[in-house]
């Protein structure tokens, strides 16, 4: 198949709703078998029917791999965006974004609570680079215009929700006031999932995701996307992809291609589950915060319910009371949540971050605190999920 074809194929689909356009946007039968699913193309290089003759444009699968192909129309189609580019995994696909539209100089303005990964990115690799960076209360509308009057930015980097303690940005708001300040705006939307949350409909300019997440969904895989409209940056995305090579291999295309089929029922029944677990947290005595933009108690919950259809996530963060010693009993008590790091899995997942994925923040604005569990809902029974977690929270 050539990429036209998966494009057609994506463009057909255009009018049907997120759940059909996963399943079949991208995914045109193999035209040689007849195959209902896509092939995974596990091959380095392509025959030329002469020099220069490429078969569909294909010559060399760092550049271009039809599984690969499919997986970014299948991606776009969800989101309802012109373009998607597929990566190694998420920090390469936030790398080569920034890396294609930054040079020394340009400035980007972070919020406060962002996956740490991405702060030792910006922090350690690009600003000995020389891009400039700050901090800010990123759902804070106000701030962010103040901060944008005192200089120039290239780009606003948004996570709603936040990882890890789930503080929702109001996307349409900050988008307009960026762009009065000719400022591009990024949304890593990989907590929402492009079936909660279309940041392009709100003006973002740019999508991110960790496919290694909901979208790839079973722990199985390690990706990432750049999903956008503006051709101009994809075209910079694109070139510095092939150059700089850090592409997903076919196999990792097609168990994303897998997860996105499944994508709608598996958020919902882990956005169901999220929400009946920290409704159970709420009111526990040795429960200090919920973090959960699905309940009312929430400062974001309002802006969350109008920005997200169809559920709140998976994702819960709480803090205890006891402090730091509580909180990694609780974490080693627990029977069916499983003591790791990532999440978007089906399988429930539970970790520290200020011990764990975001110790790299440790000592800045972005310190998380040491009382704060995170959890990673999965679409187990929510009744034994809440059983797991009440006889852990006797132990903490």
């Amino acid at each position: 198949m050539s990429v036209a074809s998966f494009e057609q194929s994506a463009k057909d689909f255009a009018a049907t709703k997120l759940a059909t356009r996963a399943i079949h946007a991208g995914q045109e039968p193999d035209p040689i078998t007849g195959a209902v699913v896509t092939p995974i193309y596990m091959t380095s290089t392509f025959k030329q029917d002469g020099v220069g003759g490429l078969r569909n444009g294909y010559d060399y699968s760092r550049s271009i791999n039809p599984t690969r192909d499919s997986f970014d129309a299948q991606l776009a189609a969800i989101e309802g965006a012109k373009y998607a580019l597929a990566f190694s995994s998420g920090l390469a696909a936030i790398d080569v974004l920034l890396r294609s539209t930054l040079k020394p100089g340009d400035s980007v303005l972070l919020g406060n609570d962002v996956y740490g990964g991405t702060y030792r990115l910006l922090s350690k690799v690009f600003v000995p680079w020389g891009v400039n960076l700050d901090v800010v209360d990123i759902t804070d509308t106000a701030a962010v215009s103040a901060a944008l009057e005192s200089k120039h930015y290239e780009w606003i980097w948004v996570e709603t929700p936040s990882n890890p303690l789930l503080n929702i940005t109001d996307i349409a708001a900050t988008a307009a006031v960026a762009h009065a300040h000719g400022t591009k705006v990024a949304v890593d939307n990989t907590f929402a999932s492009p079936v909660l949350q279309h940041p392009l409909d709100d003006g973002a300019d740019v999508v991110v995701y960790s496919t290694t997440k909901y979208i790839g969904g079973h722990s199985d895989v390690v990706g990432g996307a750049v999903v956008l409209n503006d051709e101009e940056i994809r075209d910079k995305v694109a070139f510095l992809q092939n150059s700089a090579g850090a592409v997903p291999s076919p196999f990792d295309s097609w168990l994303d291609i897998r997860g996105l089929k499944t994508l709608d029922l598996r958020v919902k029944q882990h956005s169901r589950n999220a929400l009946k677990v920290a409704e159970w947290f709420e009111g526990k005595p040795q429960i200090e915060r919920v973090w959960y933009p699905g309940l009312e108690s929430h400062p974001g919950h309002e802006i969350a319910a109008r920005q997200m259809h169809g559920g709140f996530g998976g994702m819960v963060s709480v803090q205890f009371k006891g402090g730091l010693e509580a909180a990694k009993r609780f974490a080693a008590a627990t029977k069916i949540f499983t003591l790791a790091e990532s999440l978007g899995g089906v399988e429930s997942l539970i970790e520290l971050p200020a011990a764990m994925t975001h110790a790299s923040v440790s000592g800045t604005t972005l310190e998380v605190p040491a009382n704060l569990v995170r959890l990673s809902v999965g679409i187990e029974d929510a009744d034994d999920l809440i059983a797991d977690l009440d006889q852990a929270l006797e132990q903490a």
